[in-house]
């Protein structure tokens, strides 16, 4: 008989995690809190109009296209892909507009217009970009760094020359000379929710994987991802179970062996693979017997990263100027994230992001018609915030800020509207305080200390999911199910 393996979430951590224990052999059961899969990868359909809930932009595919092989499919066959022209279009507070293309040569060519002074400067960021990836990839990216054999081998050269001892914000302001190019290098920081003024100038290694191997769209949609990967999971043979919510990891002696659900039902196992947020499964899902007090109260202390507040817009008309991803820039970059992540609230004068896939896929709006996914970083939850009144009044304020910013009549326009704050992302997903990425990297070495894919001191209980190592966004969510079965290999080489 097979051994049986549970996975506590269906996000993307789960779904890969699921396919590769099935692929081995494992009788894999999967529960679902919520009723689809993809975690805070979701869409929304309504009105003619349909969205994509969590993230917009499909970088580093050749981490699925590696799950898809060790599955023995081709993911080709599920997926079809394409890069954006423009990657992006960005919006200054002067109104000068930089079209950033995946051609370098044509972003320069861009540059050159209002900022001809760090055109060659664009270049060879880009090249040290690649350099910290070259130097930082296998070492701490595809590497689960849980024990003395997965860091024997690290060059200490390279670890001297990551730039670890920066922030991201001194390093850029180092090489560029304008305020353009350097709030455009300082943003990307934001992609693992954290501060470009407080995180390690290792993080400038981001750029590198958006434009140098490339930033994708999937065509119908991002949730295709989600969709394909649930459909390559149960091709694999693992049962699905959704509006199931796992209440707590049941544990005996040292060891998981099972766990409880919400309805009272038990489901023993040999394996537990936690996609739960890390914060919420050692604070909430473990019993207190299972883990220490100071291991708990170190858990709760650890910031998470930003959150998100969220606008979807169904519009009825167009935009000449926006383009598939668009980023209006604020006058006051380190304010934002002062109010961001200081003084947790909303920030007064905010970047703004917009997805406008239908830009690509015009099937996503009725015709003459706009889907707006609307982003702006938001502290994760804390007290004193009532979200209740910070969404009626800071959604009015988006929209209006909008329109002055260059989206001429887009009050009018509105025929379909949803919202979703940092508290939902909280009940919703139990992600810790209502984070989107799980912990910050505002700190020198906060990057490299998420929690790892295996739990000490617990055996038999693997975490997976963007709260873990190596970090959040589709690729390296992925990523962490493959450090977890690679350390599952290594317990049972043992």
């Amino acid at each position: 008989m097979p051994e049986h393996a549970v996975v506590i979430g269906a996000g993307l951590g789960g779904l890969a995690a699921a396919s590769l224990l099935a692929g081995k052999g494992y009788k894999v059961t999967v529960y679902e809190k919520n009723s689809t899969p993809g975690g805070k990868m979701q869409q929304v359909t309504a009105s003619g109009y349909r969205f994509d809930t969590g993230p917009s932009l499909f970088t580093m595919p050749f981490i699925l296209e590696k799950l898809f092989v060790e599955c023995g499919k081709n993911m080709g066959d599920y997926l079809e892909i394409k890069e954006p022209e423009p990657l992006c279009r960005y919006f200054y507070p002067d109104n000068v507009i930089f079209d950033n293309h995946a051609d370098r040569k044509r972003s320069m060519n861009e540059i050159k217009k209002f900022a001809p002074e760090d055109a060659e400067a664009y270049s060879s960021f880009l090249d040290r970009s690649e350099d910290l990836y070259n130097r930082t990839a296998d070492a701490f990216l595809f590497n689960p760094l849980y024990g003395l054999r997965d860091i024997r081998h690290l060059k200490l050269l390279d670890f001297l020359d990551i730039d670890a001892f920066s922030t991201v914000s001194d390093k850029v302001d180092h090489h560029f000379k304008s305020d353009y190019l350097r709030q455009f290098f300082k943003r990307f920081t934001t992609y693992n929710g954290s501060s470009p003024f407080r995180a390690p100038a290792t993080l400038n290694v981001i750029p590198h994987v958006e434009l140098n191997q490339g930033g994708y769209y999937v065509l119908g949609g991002l949730y295709k991802i989600a969709e394909a990967m649930q459909t390559l999971a149960t091709e694999m043979g693992v049962e699905f179970h959704f509006d199931e919510e796992v209440q707590s990891i049941d544990h005996s002696g040292k060891k998981a062996v099972g766990v409880t659900l919400i309805s009272g039902k038990t489901d023993p196992c040999d394996l537990l693979i936690a996609n739960s947020d890390a914060t919420d499964t050692i604070i909430n899902l473990l019993p207190e017997k299972a883990l220490g007090r100071r291991k708990r109260e170190r858990q709760k202390a650890i910031e998470p990263s930003c959150s998100g507040f969220v606008m979807m817009l169904g519009c009825n008309r167009r935009w000449e100027k926006l383009k598939h991803h668009n980023i209006f820039f604020s006058g006051d970059y380190r304010q934002e994230f002062e109010d961001i992540f200081s003084h947790k609230r909303m920030p007064v004068d905010p970047t703004i992001y917009i997805a406008n896939t239908s830009f690509t896929d015009q099937g996503h709006a009725p015709k003459n018609s706009s889907n707006l996914f609307i982003l702006v970083n938001a502290p994760y939850v804390a007290d004193g915030q009532n979200w209740d009144k910070i969404r009626s009044e800071y959604s009015r304020f988006l929209i209006n800020e909008l329109e002055k910013r260059g989206l001429d009549g887009l009050t009018d326009s509105v025929e379909y509207s949803e919202l979703i704050a940092p508290d939902d992302f909280l009940k919703r997903y139990g992600s810790n305080r209502g984070s989107i990425y799980g912990t910050s990297s505002n700190g020198k070495f906060a990057a490299f200390l998420r929690p790892r894919n295996k739990l000490r001191n617990i055996e038999n209980l693997y975490l997976v999911g963007g709260s873990t190592h190596p970090g959040g966004g589709i690729p390296l969510v992925i990523q962490s199910a493959f450090n977890a079965i690679e350390l599952l290999r290594r317990e049972n080489d043992v």
